[in-house]
Order: C-alpha cells, then structure tokens, then sequence
C-alpha cells in the first residue's frame, strides 16, 4: 500500500473524459447512460485498498440517498497482481451488498482512470449533467474528513457538493485532494 493524495489536470468546468467499460452486472457502460441524472460522482476505487474499503458504506449511502446523482464505481487496478480486484471479486462485493453503487465497472487497461488523472482510491469526480450528453467537472477531492481509514468523519463535503450541482450552483467547498492507495497501474 503506497498513499497518495489525488492529482489531476482536469479542471473544474472541463469536458469529463467518456468512458465505454464493461460492469459487474454483464452490461457495458457508457457516461452517456447516466444521462438521466443531474450528477454523476464517479469514484476510481477498488476492492483490496482500506482507503477505498473505508468510504464503501458512504458511497453506498449517496447512492441510496441521492435519487438524482448516479454513483459509478470504476476499478482501474491490475488484477493479475491484485486478484481482490478483479472482475469476479467486483461482483461477489456487489452481490452481497457490500458495494450498492449505481454501477461498479472494470478499466483494465486504466485508460479512463488515466484520462480522468486519477491517481488513487479513492479517487472522485463529480459531474455535472450540461444536458445533450454532455458532462462537466464540477468538483475533484475528498469524500468526506477522515483522512485515514481508522478516522471517524464528522463532515462530509462530497454529498455538499452533490446537492450544491443539484441545485445549479458552483461547488465552493475546496477541501483538498482524496487520500488512498496509488492505483496498481496494468
């Protein structure tokens, strides 16, 4: 486990990177799917990382609780040297619940997670839905407080800026990089 803090040149406003990537529920996924939603918080995240492990039931919540902002879960690690993370593993979290995101998605080769500039799990990016297709970066940092996998959070800035795009505003809440384990690039 290496802990890096995120890092992208992906600027707030900026086009967000599409993605065509195969799910745990047999589908391929689009960004374009997502389209019915205001918002759209993808996450690169992952199964073995306590980082990632640690915000599972929060992002589990911001997919039950927040009707209109989809939360896609996209797992860029090599599985050859991580076997937690690969396909079959991403399915049996989903199917037991320990994962309930909107959808939880495979990047093999991590293109999408280096398009985006993800460098960690988790690593998030809210969209914001311009309509026609069309999403933007409206907010790039950290899911919460709890710094550390053992920390308790006491503020959670991500479901902030979720109802802020909700509300057609612009994020102002700037709470620093997300915090985890450096992506185990293929």
């Amino acid at each position: 486990m290496v802990q890096t803090d995120s890092d992208s040149d992906l600027a707030i406003g900026d086009a967000a990177p599409d993605f065509e990537l195969p799910g745990v529920d047999d589908d391929t996924h689009t960004l374009a799917d997502f389209a019915d939603y205001g918002a759209v918080l993808v996450v690169f995240t992952c199964n073995h990382c306590p980082y990632a492990q640690a915000k599972f039931d929060l992002l589990n919540r911001i997919a039950a609780e927040h009707d209109d902002c989809a939360v896609v879960g996209i797992n860029p690690n090599d599985d050859g040297e991580y076997p937690e993370d690969s396909v079959e593993r991403m399915r049996e979290y989903v199917d037991s619940g320990e994962i309930a995101y909107d959808a939880y998605l495979r990047d093999e080769t991590a293109e999408v997670a280096e398009a985006y500039g993800a460098v960690c799990t988790p690593d998030p990016f809210l969209l914001r839905n311009e309509g026609d297709g069309e999403f933007t970066i409206a907010y790039h940092g950290r899911l919460d407080d709890a710094l550390n996998p053992d920390d308790e959070a006491t503020e959670y800035y991500m479901e902030d800026a979720i109802d802020t795009v909700l509300a057609g505003e612009d994020v102002a809440v700037e709470p620093g990089p997300s915090r985890g384990c450096s992506i185990k690039w293929p």
